[in-house]
């Protein structure tokens, strides 16, 4: 069972997002904050799997929750799910450490299947979001640096991010945030489809 925290400072939608999330076999709802620093005190209580949590909030916002929760729940990844996506916004919080970024247009199977891939550890993106990283980093950002080239070996050999992390010794919001520039480089939007792009490239060997 996939065990959810809900971060939304908008009654309304934590009780949408819940309702949704009851129906999920494999997804238990087991709180609801409605600011940045509930969020931090539930989580570290509660220890959920996924953190799913909007980004602009009162008292303690987005960013400062992800860094916060990675501190006191390491274990526990973060989903951003929000209406903001600007460029600004979503590089703050993948490298805070967030699990992905989603925007609250999402259709709700992909929704579900985000929180179970963040759930693994996977590093999930909007394809909007992906787009918008795409064009920004186009221009400056062409080839992958040798330490991306290292995350996309290990990668491709079915590890998680964590394992990737300790097999490189670095840090886990290290590994993610060479998985954002893999994809913004490759055009892609996941982990399968980096690693496929990359063979496709011979970056990387084929097996």
């Amino acid at each position: 069972m996939i065990r959810v925290l809900i971060v939304d400072d908008h009654p309304v939608v934590r009780e949408g997002l819940a309702g949704m999330l009851a129906t999920e076999d494999d997804l238990e709802v087991v709180g609801q904050a409605a600011d940045g620093l509930e969020a931090v005190r539930l989580a570290a209580d509660l220890r959920p799997d996924v953190v799913l949590s909007d980004l602009r909030m009162p008292n303690l916002d987005g960013v400062g929750t992800i860094t916060e929760i990675a501190r006191v729940a390491p274990a526990s990844h973060v989903l951003v799910l929000t209406t903001y996506d600007t460029d600004a916004d979503i590089l703050r919080a993948v490298e805070a450490g967030a699990a992905g970024y989603l925007l609250k247009d999402t259709p709700r199977a992909v929704l579900v299947d985000a929180i179970r891939a963040a759930s693994r550890g996977e590093t999930v993106l909007a394809p909007a979001v992906a787009a918008r990283l795409v064009r920004r980093l186009r221009d400056t950002h062409e080839a992958l640096t040798a330490r991306e080239i290292d995350v996309l070996h290990v990668v491709a050999s079915g590890a998680s991010n964590a394992q990737a992390a300790a097999k490189l010794h670095i840090g886990e919001a290290t590994v993610k945030t060479h998985l954002l520039h893999i994809f913004t480089k490759l055009g892609v939007e996941g982990r399968t489809a980096a690693v496929t792009r990359a063979m496709e490239l011979g970056i990387i060997p084929a097996p």
